[in-house]
């Protein structure tokens, strides 16, 4: 069977879908499966919108365009249930779940991806948000694939990372009764010491909300799905779309505007980055794997089940084994194409560049990150205009302290799971659902698509580069010159006047 026969009718349930992967994935369901059934789609009312207004306004988006143009039909398909995942229940009222007796496929995505979350928050939406999915899961009879995105560093104390479940960082049920007892300012009290120092209480409770799913193992068809760092698009449905900061995105953008100079990072370091259509597509075929093959499950108790010894289904979807980059070249190729295609909102000269040494990195910073906010906010409020870019900086710095053990660290994700994915698929779909036929990826076409995509979608900019903005950097290019020219000669003449003085 087809991957997108195997699709045909079935009704598929997502959390996280307003996030940056739920929105790529539910858009290649509807262009890639076009006679599937229904996507139900939990999604909460935010910042005065209804959860219908929401969802028309993503499907909206220029994400959606191509499916508007050839099949906007489809999108009568995406059904928005109102909800929350940090709610018992996930919210959902019983009217609600009445439509949801005929959910088939699963995809649990929904997760907050904010790495200085205080611990209450995390576990609410990370580990038992996840189980309160589990539970309504149960009650589906027609259920046959429940994907649980997790993330390959749910482990980061683990450099080798197989496609399995690790030994439990804590118990999630007195974690999950710890967070509905006690306050979230108690909590922080204890959290670097009961999260085992993890990095961050994302890593911590993602780890969690994994045991989670393993406690289940064997009462639903359930599996673990890992991207690494998702990034930008490479092909699908457009190059470059993205709708967020985050990874080397934000890197770029910030290196390109002129207002990140240094950052605390391994040149040398392979990172693990995974283009969201390259996910989309491991996520669609992970399920069609249990389309097509259901699992039998078994009504045990839960403390039997536990003993059980079958190993839970982990997939690693990870490429840097695959299609390697370090952070030197990708900020190298960052810097020369955005010096070739310039923001219009650019602030300085483009550059800067990283350093593992982080006494140097802290005298950058202070120099061309402080001391340049100080100065440019000062000549703001000369001007009557509000100063932004100190504030701007120390959000900056705050960001990439979270992700200073990232950025210096290399793992390394087995993947073998993954790639079997690849071998299910059949030769005349190979195009629409397979992936190893991007194992070589031209990184170079690839980020200079991503910052296209980044001026068209995150900063609302032409893809390219006006004569204003081309203008403006070759002044810059004359007034960084002209500055760096008088600061060395100034060292200079210092330094001479030093030396007549000892000599």
């Amino acid at each position: 069977m087809s991957i997108s026969s195997a699709f045909k009718d079935q009704e598929i349930f997502v959390t996280g879908g307003t996030g940056f992967l739920g929105k790529a994935l539910i858009e290649k369901l509807l262009r890639s499966c076009t006679s599937l059934g229904k996507i139900y789609v939990l999604l909460r009312p935010k910042k005065g919108q209804s959860v219908e207004q929401r969802l028309k306004d993503q499907l909206d988006s220029k994400l959606y365009q191509r499916l508007r143009e050839e099949q906007p039909e489809s999108l009568a398909k995406v059904i928005p249930i109102r909800g929350d995942v940090t709610e018992l229940g996930l919210g959902i009222s019983s009217v609600d779940l009445s439509r949801l007796n005929n959910v088939t496929v699963v995809y649990h995505s929904a997760a907050s991806v904010r790495f200085d979350d205080p611990l209450r928050s995390a576990i609410l939406m990370n580990t038992r948000g996840t189980h309160e999915l589990i539970k309504l899961a149960l009650q589906w009879k027609k259920l046959k694939a429940f994907v649980h995105v997790s993330t390959t560093y749910s482990n980061p104390s683990v450099l080798e990372v197989e496609e399995r479940v690790y030994p439990p960082l804590a118990d999630w049920r007195t974690t999950i009764k710890l967070a509905e007892t006690y306050d979230e300012q108690t909590l922080n009290i204890y959290s670097l010491k009961y999260g085992n120092f993890q990095p961050n209480t994302y890593t911590f409770t993602k780890s969690l909300a994994e045991h989670v799913v393993n406690s289940y193992r064997d009462q639903l068809p359930i599996f673990i799905f890992r991207p690494s760092i998702v990034i930008s698009t490479l092909e699908e449905p457009v190059p470059g779309w993205t709708d967020n900061f985050n990874g080397p995105t934000g890197l770029l953008v910030a290196c390109g505007v002129g207002i990140l100079r240094s950052q605390n990072c391994d040149p040398d370091c392979i990172v693990d980055f995974v283009p969201v259509d390259i996910v989309v597509r491991g996520l669609i075929i992970a399920a069609y794997k249990y389309l097509i093959t259901p699992t039998p499950v078994k009504t045990k108790s839960l403390e039997i089940m536990e003993k059980d010894d079958k190993p839970l289904y982990v997939v690693n979807c990870a490429t840097a084994n695959i299609s390697p980059i370090t952070m030197g070249q990708v900020i190298d190729i960052g810097k020369t194409y955005i010096r070739q295609n310039p923001f219009e909102r650019t602030l300085w000269l483009p550059g800067g560049s990283i350093t593992l040494c982080p006494v140097l990195h802290f005298m950058r910073f202070f120099t061309m990150h402080i001391m340049m906010a100080i100065v440019v906010d000062t000549l703001l409020r000369l001007s009557n205009e509000k100063p932004f870019l100190l504030k701007l900086q120390r959000r900056i710095f705050a960001a990439f302290s979270a992700l200073q053990v990232f950025a210096t660290t290399e793992w390394h994700f087995q993947n073998q799971n993954f790639r079997a994915l690849h071998d299910m698929v059949q030769q005349n779909e190979i195009v629409t659902f397979g992936f190893m036929q991007h194992s070589n990826i031209d990184y170079v076409a690839f980020f200079r698509n991503g910052i296209r995509g980044a001026k068209e979608f995150l900063l609302g900019e032409s893809p390219n580069s006006s004569k204003a903005a081309r203008f403006r950097l070759k002044i810059f290019y004359i007034l960084d010159f002209t500055i760096r020219a008088v600061i060395y000669g100034f060292l200079m003449f210092l330094l001479y006047k030093l030396l007549l003085k000892i000599f």
